[in-house]
């Protein structure tokens, strides 16, 4: 599959062959699904936490004697039947994600580019070259390619801290380098945006 490639300022200056490896390929619909699913649940912080009988202050003496005074036996006033006492089967620090082997990631990622490219919603450009961190400019940029109205993802190589800054006020325009490119991203964008670095990298990457 071949493809045109750009210049900031939206004018053709080439085309580029897309890897069929990673671009062309039947979409695995289920692998993708569970690669979002469990994208989606390792975002969950896990973080809550309660604290048993053993983690809750005092409770060190026996509140009363076992037998002879018509009460119910109680060994520590710190018991999860008491008020004050620990939690019995509460929440505890844990990760809501499970394992996924990396062969499925890839079969996932190279679902999620091949459709991409089947629906036509890859543009290429030569280089994102930026003198100076400025918001306006990567708005500029996106209304020459008509894609101002567009989510687009932008996936280049190697550090751009002007780039990064630049587009991090924008809600509809997201920043990744291309090795570190997750599906959960490029299926929620309207457009993916690869510099020709970037490119070169996901097809390394995801062959």
């Amino acid at each position: 599959m071949n493809v045109k490639v750009y210049n900031q300022d939206g004018q053709e200056v080439g085309a580029v062959d897309l890897v069929p490896e990673v671009f062309g390929v039947e979409p695995n619909e289920a692998v993708v699904h569970q690669y979002v699913v469990n994208y989606l649940a390792r975002q969950r912080q896990g973080n809550a936490s309660t604290k048993v009988r053993s983690n809750v202050r005092g409770g060190g003496r026996k509140p009363w004697r076992q037998k002879g005074t018509g009460r119910a036996r109680s060994g520590t006033i710190r018991s999860p039947l008491w008020r004050g006492g620990g939690i019995a089967f509460g929440p505890h620090p844990r990760s809501y994600g499970s394992r996924m082997p990396k062969k499925m990631r890839k079969v996932a990622m190279r679902s999620v580019f091949s459709a991409m490219a089947r629906e036509d919603r890859i543009k290429v450009l030569d280089k994102i070259d930026i003198d100076e961190i400025k918001t306006k400019t990567i708005v500029g940029m996106m209304t020459k390619l008509d894609l101002s109205k567009k989510k687009c993802l932008v996936l280049d190589e190697g550090r751009n801290d002007k780039l990064v800054l630049s587009c991090r006020n924008l809600q509809i325009v997201k920043y990744s380098r291309a090795a570190l490119a997750n599906g959960y991203d490029v299926l929620n964008a309207d457009c993916i945006i690869f510099t020709k670095a970037g490119l070169e990298k996901v097809g390394e990457v995801f062959k």
